[in-house]
C-alpha cells in the first residue's frame, strides 16, 4: 500500500514559488503548485519492463544488463539500508519532495521542482536484493513538460548517485 509522506520544514524544500511559476501555472497547471502537489499520485512502476518515450527528456540509471544511460553498481549494503539511504539522500536534494512510497516494493517516487519556473520532474527509485547482503538500484528521472530536458535528468541522476556513494561509503578514497 502506498503512503504519502510529509515534507520536513527545511528551507531547501520550502515549495515557495516565484511569480513566474505562479503565472505559468495558468498554462501548465502542475507548475502552479508547491511540492509534490498538482500531479496525480503515482502508482508503482514496473521498472523491469519500462517503455521510455522517444523524446530526449528521460534518464535511466540501472544495473548492467539493462539498457540504461548510466550503469549503477552492486551496492555492498542490504536492500533495506540502501532504500533508507536513497530516501535520506533525496531529502538532502534541493526542491525534492516525496510523492509516494511503496515500502513493500522498496520503491519511492519524488517530484523535483526547477528553481525558477517550478517545472516538475519525476524521479522513481527502486532497490532490489542482489543476494549476499548486496543491493541493486534503479533510478528513472523524467520531465513532465517539454520534449527535451537539455540533459537535466541525466545530470540529476549522476549527482544523486555520487551523493549516494558518499552516504554508502563515506571513507572511500576519491
Amino acid at each position: 500500500m502506498a503512503r504519502q509522506l510529509a515534507v520536513a520544514a527545511d528551507p531547501r524544500h520550502s515549495g515557495a514559488m516565484t511569480p513566474f511559476a505562479w503565472l505559468l501555472g495558468f498554462v501548465l497547471p502542475a507548475c502552479g503548485f508547491a511540492g509534490a502537489q498538482g500531479l496525480p499520485a503515482p502508482g508503482p512502476l514496473d521498472l523491469g519492463h519500462l517503455h521510455r518515450p522517444a523524446s530526449p527528456n528521460t534518464a535511466l540509471a540501472a544495473p548492467a544488463g539493462i539498457a540504461s544511460d548510466i550503469v549503477t553498481p552492486i551496492y555492498p549494503a542490504p536492500p533495506q539500508r540502501l532504500y533508507a539511504e536513497v530516501i535520506a539522500m533525496a531529502a538532502d536534494q534541493p526542491r525534492t519532495f516525496v510523492a509516494a512510497e511503496f515500502p513493500a516494493e522498496r520503491q519511492v517516487h519524488f517530484v523535483v521542482r526547477s528553481a525558477l519556473l517550478n517545472f516538475p520532474d519525476l524521479v522513481t527509485a527502486q532497490v532490489s536484493d542482489a543476494g549476499s547482503g548486496a543491493s541493486l538500484l534503479v533510478l528513472y528521472s523524467r520531465s513532465v513538460y517539454g520534449y527535451s530536458d537539455l540533459g537535466a535528468n541525466r545530470r540529476r541522476l549522476s549527482a544523486w548517485l555520487a551523493a549516494l556513494q558518499v552516504r554508502i561509503n563515506p571513507k572511500a578514497e576519491r
